[in-house]
């Protein structure tokens, strides 16, 4: 990671920093990943990975409107879609839950911070923190919201290729080529077929993205995946696309923080 973009690490200032450098009107930014599969070409920190260097990066972006500090990420999620393969670890919603909760109450117990900023990279988190930023704005008084840099990009810009991204697929694999791209092994990706017929496009539909109702799907689940990977071709993914999804996602983030965090009167 750049030296740049660590520049706003909460785990390097020294504790009489803290006080020095942060007021009521910073924002804590806290990662949020996990530990699973990512088929045979990204590794099992792929959305840790993706959380903690776009929140370094937004910190760096922001860093002229916003005092924004990136504390450090919980590397561990909910992820019983992917407890099949070898590798994979998941939390109980419970603990999950208290972890994050405990979390922010001693991020504002230890700092004069009143904004917290959640930076998710795993979907399988997204609906249970949905519900938890409700709980910690009554429990804690906090400002707060989560931001899901995948879904903020996808909703800017169109993916390259017509599969549902899910899971490994041309968008996460763009990511990592542009956040980390010595953790990406196309090398390791067999070349045959991933899924892509229209039968197996509309299971995905109904399985992951349906809202009647809501299924509890697998990824080693053949009728919507191969390998791991429910999205597009990992082969097609490339850097560029990356970087275009990064910095759609940095400028739609500008402006949530400036919902977040009014400019003072």
């Amino acid at each position: 990671m750049p030296a740049d973009d660590q520049e706003r690490s909460y785990g390097r200032l020294t504790a009489p920093r803290v006080t020095a450098e942060l007021t009521e009107q910073s924002i804590i930014c806290l990662p949020v990943g996990s530990l699973e599969q990512h088929g045979p070409h990204l590794p099992l920190n792929t959305d840790t990975v993706i959380a903690e260097r776009f929140a370094a990066r937004l910190a760096t972006h922001v860093a002229d409107r916003h005092d924004l500090w990136v504390v450090p990420t919980v590397p561990y999620g909910l992820s019983p879609e992917h407890a099949w393969s070898p590798g994979t670890i998941t939390l109980t919603i419970p603990l999950y839950v208290s972890l994050i909760e405990a979390l922010v109450a001693e991020y504002l117990r230890a700092t004069p911070a009143r904004t917290v900023l959640l930076v998710n990279g795993h979907g399988g988190n997204k609906g249970v923190l949905e519900a938890l930023v409700h709980q910690l704005q009554r429990t804690h008084s906090v400002a707060t919201c989560v931001v899901n840099p995948g879904s903020l990009a996808a909703g800017q810009l169109s993916d390259a290729g017509a599969f549902p991204e899910v899971h490994a697929g041309i968008r996460e694999t763009s990511l990592m080529l542009a956040l980390a791209p010595d953790y990406v092994r196309l090398d390791l990706l067999p070349n045959d077929a991933l899924p892509s017929s229209s039968q197996q496009e509309a299971e995905v539909q109904r399985l992951v993205f349906g809202r009647g109702a809501t299924w509890p799907w697998s990824s080693d689940n053949p009728a919507i995946s191969a390998h791991g990977v429910i999205g597009g071709d990992p082969h097609q993914a490339t850097a560029a696309h990356g970087q275009e999804l990064v910095t759609a996602a940095l400028n739609v983030c500008t402006d949530i923080l400036g919902r977040l965090v009014p400019p003072p009167d």
